[in-house]
């Protein structure tokens, strides 16, 4: 059997209002990715789209060629990450309602609920809040699950023995995880589907998904050291990253060593792999950043082979894996091709899947 390879899918790639007002008129991913530049001797930036373009979602085309590339090359699905801060507040939004109205492309999706506050952080600035995730109640968690109801009724949706894939980016971020995915799963039943497939995202590759209410969880990739705000109580660390802010240097790492913490040797059988194809989020946070130096389509090979290995082991209902990301191209994880490798990543990708049966 095959893996379902779905790829996690950013939405920001058209002008919201909101945008506009934080940053500039007509902001959106592209406008980090455009501005780039290398940071050290050999940095690779700016890392920019080769055959699809500087697309914007507005247009059904750009859509429309994402999945068909997407289909060619093995990836099952994707997971828009949605936005949903409470009080009926939601931002970037215009993708999948757009998908959802048009019918089109008919290419398989599902959503995740990116449950996290948006702040300056983001975008290597301060901390201001700009869009603070809130957790109203059961009536806003209704009101949530209402507004998803025609996704999850959609039959391109991505469903687990007939009940739709919903997956939560922050389980720990919710008041009550046992009380919220119970709750939906009542509406779930009530609005008369079979039942919801509850997927969150997690980084410790042992956590107990189902005392939380979840089904299993997706393994986030992590990085053995971060940067970011080091304590003092770490005094080696705090003045490394001191003389690299001074240098104005990101935090730099080989991709190939790093595999053992993105993707350990052993996980919970629940645990569902996800496979980084490189990492540099310099264009969004500049020296504040980290960044995976040398991968290849070779090496993105190899972490695959670690992701089945782990794949093959798993006690499941559902055969997926994912990837991160299909056009996270600001944190410069992306399967999309690009001008250093082209349809490199995804050929190597199409070619595993399809060893693997």
């Amino acid at each position: 059997m095959k893996p379902e390879v779905i790829a996690l899918y950013l939405p920001q790639y058209h002008p919201i209002k909101e945008n506009d007002e934080w940053w500039e008129p007509g902001f959106t991913e592209w406008t980090n990715v455009t501005k780039a530049k290398p940071l050290y001797r050999g940095h690779y930036q700016p890392n920019l789209p080769s055959e699809l373009g500087l697309y914007d979602l507005r247009v059904p085309e750009a859509r429309e060629a994402q999945a068909a590339l997407a289909k060619a090359h093995s990836v099952a699905a994707f997971c828009y990450y949605h936005y949903w801060f409470g009080h009926g507040r939601r931002l970037l939004e215009r993708p999948l309602d757009e998908v959802l109205a048009s019918g089109k492309p008919d290419f398989p999706f599902m959503v995740c609920w990116a449950n996290q506050t948006w702040s300056g952080v983001w975008h290597g600035l301060d901390k201001r809040i700009l869009a603070e995730q809130l957790y109203p109640g059961p009536e806003d968690e209704k009101a949530h699950f209402e507004t998803l109801l025609p996704a999850f009724r959609d039959r391109r949706y991505l469903r687990v023995k007939g009940k739709p894939v919903f997956m939560v980016y922050a389980p720990d971020e919710l008041p009550d995880p046992v009380a919220f995915t119970s709750h939906w799963r009542r509406l779930a039943e009530q609005a008369g589907l079979p039942g919801l497939y509850l997927l969150a995202e997690h980084r410790d590759p042992f956590w107990d998904a189902r005392a939380k209410g979840f089904d299993a969880f997706v393994l986030k990739p992590s990085f053995l050291r971060r940067r970011t705000w080091t304590p003092w109580s770490q005094p080696i660390a705090k003045i490394r990253n001191k003389i690299l802010d001074w240098l104005g240097r990101p935090s730099v790492f080989d991709y190939e060593a790093q595999q053992p913490y993105l993707l350990p040797d052993q996980a919970s059988p629940l645990a569902i792999p996800c496979v980084l194809p490189n990492w540099d989020n310099t264009p969004r946070s500049g020296p504040r950043g980290v960044v995976l130096e040398n991968s290849t389509p070779q090496k993105f090979g190899a972490a695959l082979d670690r992701a089945l290995s782990l794949w093959r082991r798993r006690e499941r209902e559902d055969d997926f894996l994912f990837i991160k990301s299909w056009n996270e191209w600001a944190e410069g994880n992306h399967l999309e091709p690009g001008r250093r490798w082209g349809r490199a990543y995804l050929e190597v990708l199409d070619a595993k899947v399809k060893a693997s049966g």
